[in-house]
């Protein structure tokens, strides 16, 4: 699945899923855009990525904040001249009850960093994506499938808007040749429970070790596994794959009941 030639923007990309997927990108010889708002971890993945291939472009911007939204695909195309695919993976967790007096605060932190950035992205990025007949994909969740458990509904909505999303944009776009497509991840051995506070910090691999329960094979995801997905529907390799939302989640889905209890 060869790259060469092709640029990537992949957001999120200073760890987890956005860091395996741009190193990945990189390997394939992609000229990498990576986004993310921490200097230290984005350095390191840009290290990572000169390491296999062309040095990327490094671009600090939060994509809840509308007006560094629209600095990514312009210093892009500035850099690289074009742009071929575009990975939305950017996102966060916050959670809150129904009930809670401040339930849109957090509604709108994880709206607009979840699905609002994608919206506005994708349309920066699809003029130049219609000139490259180029892809999206969006890296979604099985919370689009499933409530999480109490104090998730933020979250579960701004996946399942996401998911509709994907279909919307790919029926869209498909007059154009550009194809757009969702991955749901399903539990996946990332920072992002420390991020969003839902653990103490250095406490995430325990919490991952417990979420293996809620699988029916045992384990959670890598996030190499979801970066290899997430490559081959951007390839030519899934041209005939449009409005198509791929769950990895190692069966999570099957249990009956998982509760994501915090």
């Amino acid at each position: 699945m060869s790259f060469l030639g092709k640029v990537v923007i992949v957001t999120g990309g200073s760890s987890g899923i956005g860091a395996a997927t741009a190193i990945l990108f990189a390997k394939e010889g992609a000229r990498v855009a990576i986004v993310g708002r921490n200097d230290v971890k984005l350095n390191n993945v840009a290290q990572q990525c000169a390491a296999h291939g062309a040095a990327p472009l490094v671009i600090r911007a939060d994509v809840a904040n509308e007006k560094e939204v629209k600095t990514i695909v312009k210093k892009t195309v500035d850099q690289f001249g074009r742009l071929d695919v575009l990975v939305n993976n950017a996102g966060i967790v916050k959670y809150a009850p129904i009930t809670d007096p401040n339930i849109l605060q957090t509604f709108d932190v994880v709206i607009n960093t979840n699905l609002r950035s994608v919206v506005q992205l994708t349309s920066l990025a699809a003029p130049h994506l219609v000139e490259t007949k180029g892809n999206i994909v969006n890296v979604s969740s099985i919370a689009a499938h499933r409530v999480l458990g109490d104090k998730f509904m933020s979250y579960c909505v701004s996946k399942i808007g996401l998911d509709h999303y994907t279909r919307c944009a790919a029926l869209e776009l498909a007059a154009s040749g550009v194809r757009v497509n969702s991955v749901n991840p399903g539990p996946v051995r990332t920072d992002i429970a420390e991020n969003s506070g839902m653990v103490p910090p250095g406490q995430g691999d325990l919490m991952w070790d417990q979420a293996k329960e809620m699988t029916t094979l045992g384990r959670v995801g890598e996030s190499v596994e979801i970066a290899d997905l997430i490559v081959f529907l951007a390839s030519d390799k899934a041209k005939s794959i449009t409005g198509s939302i791929f769950v990895s989640d190692n069966g999570a889905l099957l249990k009956q009941h998982f509760p994501f209890d915090i």
